[in-house]
């Protein structure tokens, strides 16, 4: 609004992330972990060679996930696995974890609901306590055994000093920084897909690239269109770093600095410098 003044003349298009009735854009809430979500689907179709226990990315019914962090990255993207058939088994909160408890009595409840725990959140401040779950450290949660862990908090999760006790196949980064570069090498070598940041959380900037574009045209997308958009972008990055690691073997962090470089190349050239 001040900026709008300054101008003399409305320009929503100076901050994103706003509310729909001022000139937000459908689908920013979520944006960050939809898009996750698209990457980790591609990665699972890329590694279902060396992972038996997935068919398809549609049956993926004994596909564990561990979720650290259960703010709205961390909540979305369990509700987005839950929803395609994986199976929840932790999740963590800045209290503390809770991981299924395989001896519990409650009928049914063989893995987490993130809505379940949501609820339990919202009334009780945590997700700790949760029933049908035992209680573990964030620390703890980290080394669970699993198929796909997914850091959604902080940064520094995984250093060169518990990245040893870390035994999940694939780790899907929604927080930025989570692994250090120490402990990425050691996971890099034991064959561990690490899904880097800038390309595993890239779809809330992505999205507030379209809110921009929308508040210039004046006109506006439902979440569909938004989502359908996103969704091109993400797998069409991840397919090109995807090439880039597999000419050079090398891992996905260094493919995706390595694209992105290529395009800052390739730009460089073009403008004659």
């Amino acid at each position: 609004d001040e900026f709008s003044k300054i101008k003399g003349y409305n320009v929503p298009g100076v901050v994103t992330g706003k509310p729909l009735e001022v000139g937000g854009s459908a689908g920013r809430a979520t944006a960050t972990a939809q898009g996750g979500f698209y990457i980790l689907e591609e990665a699972i179709k890329k590694l279902k060679t060396q992972m038996s226990n997935v068919k398809t990315t549609t049956q993926n019914s004994k596909l564990t996930v561990v979720v650290q962090g259960f703010g709205n990255a961390g909540y979305n993207i369990a509700k987005l696995c839950h929803k395609a058939g994986y199976n929840i088994i932790a999740i963590s909160d800045s209290k503390g974890g809770i991981v299924i408890n395989q001896k519990s009595k409650i009928k049914n409840q063989k893995y987490l609901n993130p809505d379940e725990v949501l609820k339990w959140k919202e009334k009780s401040g945590s997700v700790m306590g949760f029933l049908g779950t035992r209680a573990i450290t964030n620390k703890q949660l980290l080394e669970l055994p699993c198929d796909v862990l997914i850091p959604s908090a902080l940064e520094n999760q995984i250093t060169k000093k518990n990245v040893g006790r870390v035994r999940a196949k694939i780790i899907l980064e929604l927080a930025n920084g989570p692994t250090a570069p120490e402990a990425d090498e050691k996971l890099s070598k034991r064959g561990v897909l690490v899904v880097p940041d800038v390309l595993a959380n890239a779809g809330g900037v992505t999205v507030s690239y379209f809110e921009w574009v929308q508040n210039l045209q004046n006109y506006y997308w439902v979440e569909k269109e938004v989502f359908e958009k996103l969704r091109k972008i993400m797998i069409e990055n991840f397919n090109e770093a995807w090439k880039i690691k597999e000419k050079h073997q090398t891992d996905l962090r260094t493919a995706v600095f390595a694209l992105a470089l290529e395009r800052l190349a390739r730009a460089i050239k073009l403008r004659g410098f």
